[in-house]
């Protein structure tokens, strides 16, 4: 039983051994040529959050799939796309999480509203109780 249970384990593990032991993508740790386009895929990979770290961008994580986002930009850039198409795509790819610039959609502006409907209660009940105070 206990071999069952191993070997159980194993091939479950096994998956999680993969993406780890593949070698960096090209760019994932080396910076373009030319200063000018290394300037403009930093400036867009700062507010990109990393996926797996998600509290850090891109630009400062060391996970693998950073990494590899990293060389996304910098190939793209390299190869003249603009900052913003480069964006949309990644959110396209991987949600709206993925940049720190949220954009207001049917699905998020919930998360914009909600804080103003807050606030604005708070001031409402504050407003009562300092009439019913006087």
């Amino acid at each position: 039983m206990k071999k069952l249970v191993f070997l159980l384990f194993l091939i479950l593990a096994a998956p999680l051994t993969a993406q780890d032991s593949l070698p960096p993508a090209p760019y994932a740790y080396q910076q373009l040529d030319d200063p000018a386009l290394e300037a403009k895929a930093h400036e867009l990979m700062v507010t990109l959050r990393c996926l797996k770290c998600q509290s850090q961008s891109i630009a400062d994580s060391d996970a693998p799939m950073a990494g590899d986002m990293r060389h996304q930009v910098r190939t793209r850039i390299a190869a003249g796309e603009e900052p913003e198409a480069i964006r949309a795509w990644l959110i396209q790819r991987y949600g709206d999480y993925v940049s720190y610039q949220p954009r207001v959609t049917a699905s998020t502006w919930p998360l914009f509203a909600i804080p103003a409907l807050l606030l604005l209660g708070a001031i409402l009940i504050l407003r009562g109780r300092l009439r019913k105070a006087k």
